[in-house]
């Protein structure tokens, strides 16, 4: 792409990503949505999960910025993030469900990971990706090389290489990578294992643009439906034998042996065993970076599966012809729609009634009851002598859970794993068994939690009886970590 004053103005204009990083609430929408989606590998979340973690979010910085800061309320931002206008969000609905649910765009996680790479890096390796490069000339040099000749000379060569290695460490001179070494490799994985991840976003975001051509198609096709069928079928197999098609078939087949996530595994336990990768304190989730690469492709291969469902519903001859006059009205209607979408009339189009009649039968009506008129009586009431104790009143307990939210979450920012126990020390409770079924609550509903049930903790508070003295008690439960 050139980047000139044209491609780079029409960008400015029309880009989600730069749209993004345009917009005055640019803080909050990156940084939430990366700690929503990017951070956890999380593809789909429903409309009321990802609303609550947004309002817990404008919560906090309305305590600590003002009440005026983000006024309204968290649905209304998620839905103006997810507009046609903005585009930084995917709103849809799942088959079979009633639910909203959201993911991110492919630019909205473009921008997310340069404003990523803005951040000052304490230690930048350039030797482990100058060795990926000449590799990767080296494999394009040998894969496109038609002369045997030259290919077995280049094999025997490998192999005399190897041969002189073998011999090298049956001597005892065993080459070892020092630690400078090991970290610059690791962040290049590290690298190239996020980027792949977001590369699966842009592959299921074109799938799905070709699921919505098709769709177009049939509402605006007014020829034959053999000659549909072959246009469609020709454009389906044009994506799946295009470059980004094979590259991702070959390594879905590539991740899906299962002698390969063995190996893969294995691997990663190794290496982050490392004293010297342990030193760079490496993202928990790498340990299973490869089981969230199947995650993603799975939601890749939905996405064409459903695009094939969608062909053979059409396919049906039988529901074409019993239908074909419902089915004709109803092209008209979505010809209407697309021609519609880039010139929306302004206003209300129109008006649609209840699609069932609210029935009341005669014999529900209630018959009439004559009011009651309250008889009231001049009495003077008398003043009671007894002493009642008015403390239980004022003795009603209200946990707060924002709080109790905010104490893991500042938590976890220094640790990647913490225990309920820890939690209670850090901060002793302060209304009892409560606040620990408080703590627990949120352990299932907001927070990833694990049980050790090998391990017991005793978590310890204080309160008093009801002469005022202080009592000391404690529970005992297996071992509950909150997991960042």
């Amino acid at each position: 792409m050139s980047l000139d004053y044209a491609t780079l103005e029409l960008l400015k204009q029309n880009h989600p990503a730069w749209r993004l990083l345009r917009s005055d609430h640019a803080p909050l929408i990156a940084g939430f949505l990366h700690r929503a989606f990017v951070a956890p590998n999380q593809r789909l979340i429903g409309q009321a999960d990802l609303a609550e973690a947004l309002e817990d979010e404008l919560f906090a910085l309305r305590e600590r910025l003002g009440n005026d800061t983000f006024p309204k309320p968290a649905l209304d931002y998620l839905n103006d993030w997810a507009g046609n206008d903005k585009a930084w969000l995917r709103k849809f609905y799942r088959q079979g469900s009633d639910e909203p649910f959201f993911d991110l765009t492919p630019a909205t996680e473009k921008a997310i990971a340069w404003l990523g790479s803005l951040t000052e890096r304490a230690f930048v390796g350039t030797e482990s990706r100058l060795l990926t490069l000449f590799e990767l000339l080296k494999q394009i040099s040998e894969g496109s090389e038609t002369d045997p000749e030259t290919r077995i000379a280049e094999l025997e060569k490998r192999r005399a290489e190897l041969d002189a290695e073998i011999a090298r460490i049956r001597a005892g001179d065993l080459a070892l990578l020092d630690d400078t070494a090991l970290k610059d490799r690791f962040q290049q994985f590290t690298a190239l294992a996020r980027e792949l991840l977001g590369d699966f976003r842009e592959v299921e975001h074109n799938f799905r643009g070709l699921d919505r051509r098709v769709r177009e198609r049939i509402a605006l096709w007014e020829g034959g439906k053999g000659e549909l069928l072959q246009d469609i079928m020709g454009e389906r197999d044009a994506i799946a034998d295009s470059d980004q098609g094979r590259s991702f078939r070959a390594f879905w087949d590539f991740l899906m042996s299962s002698r390969r996530q063995e190996e893969l595994s294995s691997l990663l336990e190794k290496v982050l065993a490392l004293q010297p990768v342990a030193e760079l304190r490496p993202d928990a989730r790498l340990r299973r970076v490869h089981y969230d690469w199947l995650e993603a492709g799975e939601h890749t291969q939905r996405t064409v599966a459903e695009l094939s469902r969608q062909l053979r519903r059409f396919l049906d001859d039988q529901a074409w012809l019993e239908n074909r006059r419902i089915v004709e009205i109803l092209h008209g209607i979505e010809a209407k729609a697309l021609a519609l979408r880039d010139n929306q009339p302004p206003g209300e189009v129109m008006a649609i009634a209840e699609a069932a009649a609210d029935i009341e039968l005669p014999m529900e009506r209630p018959l009439h009851t004559p009011a009651v008129k309250p008889r009231i009586e001049s009495i003077v009431p008398q003043t009671g002598d007894e002493e009642l104790d008015a403390a239980a009143l004022f003795s009603q307990i209200v946990i707060d859970k924002a709080q109790l939210a905010r104490h893991i979450r500042h938590a976890l920012q220094d640790k990647a794993q913490i225990t309920l126990a820890e939690l209670c020390r850090a901060r002793p409770l302060q209304h009892g068994l409560a606040e620990l079924v408080a703590y627990l609550q949120l352990g299932g509903d907001s927070f990833k939690t694990t049980v050790d049930e090998a391990a017991e903790d005793v978590i310890v508070w204080q309160t008093l009886d009801g002469e005022g003295r202080e009592l000391s008690r404690q529970a005992r439960l297996p071992r509950v970590i909150f997991v960042r």
